[in-house]
């Protein structure tokens, strides 16, 4: 027998779906929608097919549940996260943030996005400024870009002298250990393109008006210096990589996937399980005989214009 409270259900099961799916494709929208058609068609000429549309949502959705499950498990054990994403630039470090934090609370899961370090934080302990954004209990906390910074671009730009970054090659696996020690879940990933690849993405930001935000004199000279960057990962590759804090490599090429087995390996690096909670029932509202609702003037009204 279907009763009055199961219809209704079904009815905000399938309206929270179509809410899903709309916030899902609006976000795909802007990632490719907003080109010039020959930007694209040399874009989609140069690589091979994506992921088809329908079954990178359906994974998507699938994955974020399972996320949430995990900050539930992080906020009811105490556990402290820390993930750092690092790569080249317009590798999809950005992208994958993205979609973890969609469905996510963030007061529990947040991102740390530093800018460069002010004259202050430039006469501290190198890692000082960073300490300051790690989790505490029931915490998540995404590192768009980390304390790998002096290993990669102040180097590669000739923000850091080479003793300074010596000493970071030594200091990191440290720091990290201790990290460890303290309870923390240290995860990090290097999103890895193609140079080829790195140039379209580049072209495509030029050309775009909703990303040219996106494109720094930074990002140009990194195109310069693709080979000085290659041998900057590599030599941190060599002296960062520890057991107690492994160098995940994300191959970046096709954004859908990337993003996928990114969010699917960090699920199955974490010892979760789902943390049943209690059932919620909304309550009566409370009807007053003498209750009218007061009109506000026009003026205070957004103007509804669709």
């Amino acid at each position: 027998m279907v009763t009055e409270s199961t219809e209704w259900t079904d009815l905000e099961r399938r309206l929270e779906l179509e809410d899903l799916f709309d916030e899902l494709y609006e976000t795909e929208f802007e990632d490719d929608m907003l080109i010039s058609q020959k930007v694209r068609e040399v874009y989609k000429s140069a690589r091979p097919p994506q992921m088809e549309r329908r079954v990178y949502f359906k994974e998507l959705l699938r994955l974020q549940f399972e996320l949430i499950k995990l900050q539930d498990w992080v906020e009811a054990t105490g556990e402290r996260v820390c993930v750092v994403f690092e790569g080249r630039d317009s590798a999809g470090k950005g992208g994958v943030i993205k979609r973890i934090m969609q469905r996510l609370n963030p007061r529990i899961c947040r991102v740390v996005a530093l800018s460069k370090p002010s004259e202050q934080e430039r006469t501290q302990w190198y890692f000082q400024r960073y300490v300051n954004h790690l989790p505490s209990a029931g915490e998540i906390v995404l590192f768009d870009r980390s304390w790998y910074n002096r290993a990669g671009v102040e180097r590669v730009m000739g923000f850091a002298s080479e003793e300074q970054v010596d000493q970071f090659m030594q200091d990191a696996p440290e720091f990290e250990r201790m990290l460890n020690r303290s309870g923390i879940r240290l995860v990090k990933y290097w999103f890895s393109i193609t140079d080829e690849e790195q140039q379209l993405r580049f072209l495509m930001r030029i050309h775009d008006p909703m990303k040219q935000w996106k494109l720094s004199p930074m990002d140009l000279q990194s195109r310069v210096r693709w080979e000085d960057y290659t041998k900057a990962k590599e030599e941190m590759f060599q002296a960062t990589n520890i057991p107690e804090a492994p160098w995940y490599v994300v191959e970046a090429n096709d954004k859908r996937r990337a993003r996928l087995n990114c969010i699917a390996h960090f699920l199955d690096l974490v010892p979760y399980h789902e943390i049943p909670k209690e059932t919620v029932e909304l309550p009566h509202r409370v009807f007053h005989s003498d209750y009218e609702r007061s009109r506000l003037p026009r003026e205070l009204y957004v103007p509804e214009r669709y």
